[in-house]
């Protein structure tokens, strides 16, 4: 009974990871990629872009009440939204592509959450010091510095946390307007609460959860092995230079020692705590740092670079003989990644095809079906359809509407006056009840159904739509 009762506890405690300062490469292309990427996050809310009277002219702007989405000179509308599946898909497949080619260089690089983390990791070394500083302040006791220093950090990160937060709500309000509003607290509520949820988010994520959100809450480390192959460029150990391993080089039997010193430089930088000497590990984010780690270690020792470097495995058996891996190109460029990149090219041709193709005015018609048609006392046979007309400029405009098929056909717009137009307000649709007539005698006995198209010309702006469906009617018996 006591071996029943006295279990092991299936929770473990985290082990901080206190990564230390390295240069190289690798270090300077995250430095750059954190600065662009953290740049065009909290500042591209900012930029201004002209779209004429009544349109907001604000350059990237998510309009959930006005129901659309402005990106530059885009304008996205509601039935619109296969341009936003056609990026999700293009997403999905350049991570699948970049995956396939390089490994995880979306997490090693530009996922939010390795771009904030390196950033809180950055603010704690610089008020906490490098890695052994903050090893040695984690384990001492807690004192007016110990507590001066974490306060001290944790209001930076804070901060940080706060300007993320206030950053994301900018990108759903014209951003000027809503800071203004935010800080005289006349905001909505839902905008505090965004900023709060972010905030906490950001603060947690970034500054304690860490790897652990990479490990046990991201999908990605274990949906990578279907998009990876023996193939595949990703960072690796070569052990068959590096082992055995040993730290003294002048003891006897040095000669029969490897490359690696066992100096744990790697480990030491390496955000995720691992170990990349022992074999690839799902932990692993490639971020690469601890190829500057060894590289700068191999440059002290006089080794050759490369002790740990991006490789393929299916290299490994070429290095062991003695010979050279093959080119990097030959890697990337291959059939799994070529496809991919095609796919990729043909749904981005497509999506741009289509924004320059969509026509400036949206109609839609639908023939009215009980009844398909109406005779009239007089003969005259009528046809009733319901058309939706979509204005999609910021000022109202004046619409004219006329139809081709038969020249005996006759157009009315219900509440028209002075002929078949209509006023559509400035960034609405509107639905209109459209009469076609047909004069007495001019069908035949028999139903018969005529081909016909609808134009809508916008008398404001000159621009040109057309919509086509039939015309239904019979005649009367001779």
């Amino acid at each position: 009974m006591s071996d029943l009762t006295q279990q092991d506890s299936l929770y473990s405690a985290r082990e901080p990871i206190f990564p230390r300062r390295v240069s190289g490469v690798f270090r300077t292309l995250k430095w750059w990629v954190m600065a662009v990427t953290l740049g065009i996050y909290y500042l591209t809310p900012w930029l201004r872009w002209d779209r004429g009277p009544n349109l907001p002219d604000q350059a990237v702007l998510v309009d959930l009440a006005g129901r659309r989405f402005y990106f530059f000179w885009i304008e996205i509308w509601p039935h619109e939204f296969y341009f936003v599946a056609g990026l999700l898909i293009m997403a999905g497949l350049g991570l699948f592509l970049f995956t396939s080619a390089l490994g995880r260089v979306w997490c090693g690089y530009t996922c939010p959450q390795t771009v904030w983390t390196d950033l809180f990791i950055l603010v704690e070394r610089w008020i906490e010091g490098d890695r052994n500083a903050r090893v040695r302040l984690w384990n001492a006791d807690w004192s007016l510095r110990k507590v001066r220093l974490r306060v001290t950090k944790w209001v930076v990160w804070l901060l940080i946390a706060v300007t993320t937060g206030g950053a994301w709500v900018f990108y759903f309000a014209d951003a000027p307007t809503l800071a203004h509003d935010l800080v005289t607290l006349q905001a909505p509520y839902v905008a505090y609460a965004s900023i709060a949820v972010l905030t906490a988010t950001t603060f947690i994520f970034g500054g304690f959860m860490r790897e652990q959100v990479c490990i046990y809450m991201c999908p990605w480390p274990r949906i990578q092995a279907a998009m990876m192959d023996d193939a595949t460029l990703t960072v690796a150990y070569r052990d068959w230079r590096g082992e055995p391993r040993g730290k003294h080089r002048k003891a006897e039997g040095a000669e029969n020692l490897g490359d690696c010193i066992d100096c744990m430089a790697c480990v030491n930088v390496c955000p995720m705590g691992i170990d990349i000497r022992k074999g690839q590990q799902m932990e692993c984010i490639t971020c690469a740092l601890c190829i500057d780690a060894c590289d700068e270690v191999m440059d002290k020792i006089g080794k050759e670079r490369g002790l740990i470097d991006y490789l393929a495995l299916s290299d490994e058996p070429l290095e062991r003989a003695g010979n050279k891996p093959r080119p990097y190109w030959v890697h990337v460029f291959r059939v799994r990644t070529m496809v991919y990149t095609a796919l990729w090219s043909l749904i981005g041709l497509a999506m741009v095809w289509a924004l320059f193709v969509r026509p400036e005015i949206d109609m839609t018609v639908a023939p009215l079906r009980n009844p398909t048609f109406v005779t009239l006392s007089d003969g005259t046979i009528r046809n009733v359809y319901e058309v939706r007309l979509r204005n999609k400029h910021g000022e109202d405009h004046l619409f004219g509407m006329t139809v081709r098929g038969d020249d005996a056909l006759k157009i009315d717009v219900e509440g028209s006056v002075g002929g078949p137009t209509t006023v559509v307000p400035a960034n609405e649709t509107k639905k209109l009840r459209v009469y076609v007539t047909a004069p007495p005698d001019s069908m035949p006995a028999e139903a018969h159904t005529t081909q016909i198209r609808f134009w809508v010309d916008d008398l404001t702006g000159g621009e040109r739509a057309y919509n086509d469906s039939t015309f239904n009617g019979k005649g009367a018996a001779r």
